[in-house]
C-alpha cells in the first residue's frame, strides 16, 4: 500500500473472506449480464487498435488499449474511457466496444484495466488512473494521442473516479491529499455517466457492502478523502451529466449537474428513456445494440466536440 498525504492516516487494511465474498457475487452477477449483452459484437472494420500496452508496474492490470478510425496517421482529439463496476469487477475487454464506437466518431479512445478491489483496496485504483494519465502526458503521440485535447468518461463506479480525478486536477487542495505527483494535463471537457458522487450518502445507505470491499475497512476513514462534492470549483471541466429513467443511480445525477452548475461549471445535464422502456437502465449507453446508447454516445462526442481546441 502506497503511504497518501500527511493529512491522511489510514487504518490498518485486511482483505477479510466477507469482502472477498462481496466481491465475487458482483463480478459473477456482472460478468454474466456483459457476456449476454456483447453476444456476437466483432470490433468494427473502420476502427484500427493498439492492444495490451503497458502504462504501469502492475502487470495485467497497468495495460491499456488504444482505438481510433482506420487510416488516421496524425493525433486526434483524445478520450480516456475509465470503466464501471463497483470498484471491484471490470477490464478493458469488457469496453472495447464501447470504445471502438466512439472512436468511430473520430476520436482516439484509451481503454485501459486498473486494480481492483478487495485484492488492491483504496487507494489503488486512483493511483492507476493517476498513472496512466501520466502516461498519456509521456508517451501520447506515439499512438495518435493529442494530449492538448483530452477528454474523459466514467460510468458507475468509472464516474465517480472520473469526477474525483477531475476535481482533483481541479483543486490543488483535494490533489495535495494524496502523494502521487499529478502529471501537467487539462481535460477539455468529462462525461459522467450513470455515476455516484455523493459518497457519504451512497455509503451509509444500501451500497455500504460495496464500501467494505472497496475499502477493506470502514468507509468513515476514508470518506474525506473521496468527498469530490466538496472540492469542487469552478475549474472543473465542462460536464456531461447522464442517467436513465431505469437507472438504480438516477438520483445521484441531477444533483451533481445542480453542483456544477452552482459553480458556473458549463453543464449539461441528460436523462435517457422512459418508464415503458426498462432496458435503458444503468450504464445502458455501453449496450452497442441499443439505439439509445448509439444517441447517448452521439450527444457526449458531440458535446466534446464543442470544447476542442
Amino acid at each position: 500500500m502506497v503511504s497518501m498525504g500527511e493529512n491522511m492516516r489510514l487504518p490498518k487494511q485486511e482483505i477479510r473472506a466477507e469482502y472477498k465474498e462481496i466481491a465475487g457475487k458482483i463480478r459473477e452477477d456482472f460478468s454474466k449480464g456483459d457476456m449476454e449483452r456483447d453476444s456476437g459484437l466483432t470490433r468494427p472494420e473502420n476502427v484500427e487498435w493498439e492492444d495490451d500496452i503497458s502504462y504501469g508496474e502492475h502487470g495485467e492490470w497497468n495495460l491499456l488499449d488504444v482505438y481510433y478510425p482506420k487510416g488516421t496517421s496524425g493525433i486526434l482529439p483524445t478520450i480516456v474511457s475509465i470503466h464501471g463496476g463497483a470498484w471491484v469487477y471490470g477490464t478493458k475487454e469488457v469496453y472495447q466496444y464501447y470504445g471502438c464506437s466512439l472512436a468511430q466518431h473520430g476520436f482516439t479512445v484509451v481503454n485501459f484495466n486498473y486494480r481492483l478491489a478487495p485484492e488492491n483496496p483504496f487507494p489503488a485504483a486512483i493511483e492507476d488512473i493517476n498513472q496512466l494519465f501520466t502516461w498519456v502526458a509521456a508517451h501520447g503521440k506515439e499512438h495518435h494521442i493529442d494530449a492538448e485535447n483530452l477528454f474523459a468518461v466514467g460510468d458507475s463506479a468509472g464516474a465517480q473516479f472520473c469526477a474525483q480525478y477531475a476535481a482533483m486536477l481541479a483543486n490543488p487542495e483535494y490533489a495535495a491529499k494524496y502523494d502521487f505527483k499529478m502529471p501537467d494535463i487539462e481535460l477539455r471537457a468529462v462525461a459522467l455517466n450513470c455515476g455516484c458522487y455523493d459518497m457519504e450518502k451512497r455509503f451509509n445507505g444500501k451500497d455500504r457492502d460495496k464500501a467494505l470491499a472497496y475499502f477493506c475497512a470502514e468507509p468513515e476513514a476514508f470518506l474525506p478523502y473521496i468527498d469530490t462534492m466538496s472540492y469542487l470549483n469552478e475549474k472543473f471541466p465542462p460536464a456531461f451529466v447522464m442517467t436513465a429513467q431505469h437507472d438504480f443511480l438516477k438520483d445521484d445525477a441531477k444533483p451533481m449537474a445542480e453542483a456544477l452548475k452552482r459553480f458556473g461549471v458549463e453543464t449539461e445535464y441528460h436523462l435517457y428513456g422512459d418508464k415503458e422502456h426498462k432496458e435503458i437502465a444503468h450504464v445502458f449507453h455501453c449496450n452497442m445494440k441499443l439505439p439509445e446508447a448509439g444517441k447517448c454516445n452521439d450527444d457526449e462526442c458531440a458535446f466534446f466536440r464543442k470544447h476542442i481546441k
